[in-house]
């Protein structure tokens, strides 16, 4: 199926490694031109040389912080034109309990995983009123839809993405514009495991050791972990016209892990 992704331009937030990189350049071969807005320069500029020349761009961005978002928004208008698809994949978590985890861990998680929703989709939203068009997906997290163990804060900020897209896209739908979210389960190089930043460090380091995914995949009736590439078709889709009547909807691609 033709999506009719070629030519739309999209900014996808953390898009420089694992799953936001596996979105990028799904869109990449689809034909769109890809912003990449990420604080991770290095691993940008080596995903924009994975995909057919000029297809991907990266721009330093730090989604936690309005005036970065804006002036990222602000580039992709005057170097490329409208904004046609904004995809939300900036994410952080360390997996610990509530009661162990350090202050400083849930400011992080909230800046990211919720500021940083709130900034990209309100730094967009104006050009696509304007134009009376726009496609905003957004990566939530099985997490926010049922609360997980060891991810309290986390479940938090992507129960409020789900909650948020759905008020924001009743409010929005007049002018064209949709609003979903796509939720993964467990996928090693998803924002559950890495990030926008590594969280692979000290105690973290070895907990996704082959046995620990091997015992994971239990728990999923498909009996596997997902990866990256299992979320892309999902996001493309909802980033297209195909599913220009489909707003304000939460679908998870995690193998059957939540059934809701």
């Amino acid at each position: 199926m033709d999506l009719g992704l070629s030519g739309k331009v999209v900014i996808v937030t953390g898009g420089a490694s694992n799953l936001g990189r596996a979105i990028t350049l799904g869109f990449a071969h689809e034909g769109a031109r890809v912003v990449i807005a990420d604080i991770d320069d290095a691993q940008s500029k080596k995903v924009e040389k994975e995909a057919p020349s000029g297809t991907i761009t990266a721009r330093h961005t730090d989604v936690t912080d309005w005036k970065s978002v804006t002036s990222m928004v602000e580039y992709v208008k005057s170097a490329m034109g409208d904004i046609d698809i904004l995809v939300n994949c900036a994410g952080w978590t360390i997996d610990r309990l509530f009661l162990e985890k350090p202050r400083s861990e849930w400011e992080r998680e909230i800046a990211i995983d919720l500021w940083g929703f709130i900034n990209s989709v309100r730094a967009v939203l104006d050009t696509m009123v304007e134009r009376r068009y726009g496609r905003i997906v957004s990566i939530g997290s099985d997490a926010g839809r049922m609360g997980e163990w060891r991810e309290a804060v986390y479940s938090g900020t992507k129960a409020s993405v789900i909650a948020m897209s759905k008020a924001i896209a009743r409010e929005v739908g007049k002018y064209g514009i949709t609003l979903n979210v796509v939720c993964p389960g467990l996928i090693p190089g998803s924002p559950q495991t890495t990030g926008t930043e590594s969280m692979w460090s000290g105690d973290q380091a070895t907990k996704f050791t082959p046995d620990v995914l091997e015992k994971a995949a239990k728990a999923y009736p498909l009996r596997r972990v997902g990866t990256p590439e299992d979320v892309v078709p999902a996001v493309l889709l909802l980033a297209s016209d195909r599913a220009s009547y489909i707003t304000g909807q939460t679908l998870s691609v995690s193998g059957g892990y939540t059934m809701i």
